[in-house]
C-alpha cells in the first residue's frame, strides 16, 4: 500500500495550526528586509543607537542597492553634521589604547557628553571578517547609553584604516554624538589616513624612552597633538617621568607646528583613571586656541579637499577593476608590462586613454 504523503506533519491533531506555532507573533506585521532612507535619516537623527548601526553597515557593504541607499542617508545627514570634536588615538601594539579610550570615553560621558566610538579592527586573513575584540574591551563604555562603539574591519584600504571611516563619521555627528574618537590598529600607514579625518591626534606611549622614542617614525610624532604616556602607575611612574621629559626634549628639535600649537606630553594611567581630566583640558585648549585663529576650520576645508580627490582615485579604480572591457584592457596591458613588452608608465597612459576615448 503506498504511503500517504506527510503534509500534514506540522498542523495539530485538531487543526491547521502548528502546535508549535506562537500565537502572540500572529498579529505583527512582517518586518521588511530593508527601512527606506527616511527611516534611517529620521531613526539617526532622533539618536537610534540600532537604526545609526544598521545605516553604518550599509556604507561598509560593497553590494551596489546598499551603496546607493547609504549615499542618499549620508547625504541627507550631512546638514546635520560637523559640529563634533574628532580625536585620533594612535600607539603601539600593548600600549593599552582600548583601556585609555574606555577611561577618556566614561570620563566624557560622565560630563553629560555623547561620545561615538569607531575602533578598526583587524581583518581576519581566513574569512576576511572582524575580530570585534573591542566593544568587549570597552565593557563599561559600551553599555553607556550616551555611548556608541562601533568596531569595523579594516579590510584591505590604507595601513588598516576602516574604508568608510569618516562616512561613518558623518552619521554620527547627525545622530548627536559630540566627541568622536576614532582608534587606528597601531603604528603604521594608517596614521597618515586617521590624521586626514580627525582635529586631533594623540599619540601614546609606554613608560621608557630609549629604544621606543628610536622607533617611532618621526612623521608620526610630528603629526601628534599631544603624547601622553600611560600605564604610569606603580613603580612605574618615575620611569613614566623620565620618558615625559625625553619626549619634550625630542619635541623641541621639531619644526613649528601651522596651528602655532605647542604639542604637550602628558602622563596618565588608564587603569587608575590618573591624568585623564588633564588630558582632556589640553584637548579643549587645543580646540578653543585653533578655533579662534581659525586653523580648525582651515583644516576641515583641506580635509575635506583631500577626500574628494581620494574617492576619485578609488572610483576610478573600482571602474577598472569591475567594468568589462577596462579590466580586460588591464590584464592584458599589466601582462604585457609583467613581461617587459611595456614600462608601467606607458602601461597607465594607454589605460588613461582609453578610459577617456571610452567616456
Amino acid at each position: 500500500m503506498t504511503k500517504k504523503p506527510n503534509s500534514d506533519r506540522s498542523k495539530s491533531k485538531s487543526g491547521t495550526t502548528p502546535d508549535f506555532f506562537n500565537k502572540k507573533a500572529a498579529g505583527r506585521p512582517v518586518p521588511k528586509r530593508q527601512k527606506s532612507t527616511e527611516t534611517y535619516v529620521r531613526g539617526i537623527l532622533n539618536g537610534d543607537r540600532v537604526t545609526l548601526g544598521q545605516a553604518i553597515t550599509l556604507i561598509e557593504s560593497q553590494h551596489p542597492g546598499h551603496q546607493e541607499k547609504a549615499q542618499s542617508i549620508i547625504e541627507a545627514c550631512l546638514p546635520h553634521a560637523g559640529k563634533s570634536f574628532r580625536i585620533g588615538i594612535t600607539g603601539t601594539p600593548g600600549v593599552g589604547k582600548s583601556s585609555f579610550i574606555e577611561a577618556l570615553g566614561m570620563y566624557l560621558v560622565k560630563q553629560e557628553k555623547k561620545v561615538a566610538v569607531l575602533t578598526i579592527d583587524p581583518t581576519s586573513q581566513k574569512n576576511h571578517g572582524s575580530i570585534l575584540g573591542d566593544k568587549t574591551r570597552m565593557q563599561d563604555l559600551s553599555v553607556h547609553p550616551n555611548a556608541f562603539i562601533r568596531p569595523s574591519p579594516a579590510g584591505d584600504s590604507l595601513g588598516g584604516v576602516a574604508r568608510k571611516t569618516r562616512e561613518t563619521m558623518i552619521l554620527c555627528e547627525a545622530a548627536g554624538y559630540e566627541e568622536i574618537i576614532v582608534e587606528t590598529v597601531g603604528v603604521g600607514q594608517s596614521e597618515t589616513a586617521v590624521h586626514s579625518m580627525v582635529d586631533f591626534f594623540l599619540l601614546l606611549l609606554l613608560p621608557g624612552a630609549g629604544d621606543e622614542l628610536q622607533g617611532i617614525k618621526r612623521g608620526i610624532v610630528e603629526m601628534s597633538d599631544l603624547i601622553a604616556i600611560n600605564k604610569a602607575d606603580g613603580d612605574r611612574i618615575t620611569i613614566a617621568r623620565q620618558s615625559q621629559k625625553a619626549y619634550k626634549n625630542a619635541l623641541h628639535l621639531l619644526p613649528a607646528t601651522d596651528s602655532g600649537w605647542i604639542p604637550p606630553v602628558l602622563t596618565c594611567s588608564a587603569l587608575e583613571t590618573t591624568g585623564i581630566q588633564e588630558i582632556w583640558q589640553s584637548c579643549s585648549d587645543y580646540r578653543k586656541m585653533t578655533a579662534k585663529n581659525d586653523f580648525f576650520q582651515q583644516k576641515r576645508r583641506k580635509q575635506a579637499s583631500y577626500w574628494l580627490h581620494e574617492r576619485i582615485q578609488n572610483d576610478l579604480r573600482l571602474h577598472l577593476l569591475t567594468d568589462p572591457t577596462m579590466k580586460d584592457a588591464l590584464e592584458k596591458i599589466e601582462a604585457a608590462v609583467l613581461s617587459y613588452q611595456k614600462t608601467p608608465f606607458q602601461g597607465a597612459r594607454e589605460i588613461i586613454q582609453l578610459l577617456i576615448k571610452k567616456h
